[in-house]
């Protein structure tokens, strides 16, 4: 929570290149099946939450912008690809997944359920593993290091040690 009681939420992308902050309650969270969404965000369904309601503050960089549709504009971080907004005469949603905890937001209902790709809803059926479960296969697993931007603000990114 933010000194003035008011909830706060933070995230960015993958490369740290572009961090947000909102504050102020959050908005309705969808997920969004047509076509559009699957390209913009290269797969299944794009989840996204309104902040229409909140203040949406770019904290460190901005997103580039690309005007999908003749009523829409995609914002996605120039340097490391990821989706981060959609963006509507009606507001800005922001990609859930791009918030350092995703579980903020819930989604409530889907959109675009003509486009929605057969073999989704099973999904939910299929076997899980854990990550390292595949380390006999992919033994890079054992000694990876990821240089994505973690789950919480940071003064500089990256830092000096990393490359």
């Amino acid at each position: 929570m933010s000194l003035d009681n008011k909830p706060f939420y933070a995230g960015g992308c993958q490369c740290g290149a572009v961090r947000f902050r909102v504050e102020g309650a959050l908005g309705e969270a969808s997920i969004c099946h047509c076509r559009m969404c699957q390209k913009a965000s290269g797969n299944f369904y794009l989840p996204l939450v309104s902040v229409r309601d909140a203040r949406l503050t770019w904290t460190r960089g901005e997103p580039k912008k690309f005007q999908s549709s003749n009523h829409s504009t995609r914002g996605f971080c120039a340097a490391c690809g990821t989706p981060l907004t959609f963006e509507a005469p009606d507001g800005v949603a922001l990609a859930i997944g791009a918030f350092d905890d995703p579980s903020v937001a819930p989604p409530e209902i889907q959109w675009g359920t003509e486009a929605k790709l057969p073999f989704v809803d099973g999904i939910p059926a299929l076997p899980g593993e854990d990550t390292m479960a595949d380390i006999a296969s992919a033994p890079y697993l054992a000694d990876l290091v990821s240089y994505q931007h973690p789950d919480h603000d940071t003064e500089a990114w990256p830092p000096e040690e990393k490359r």
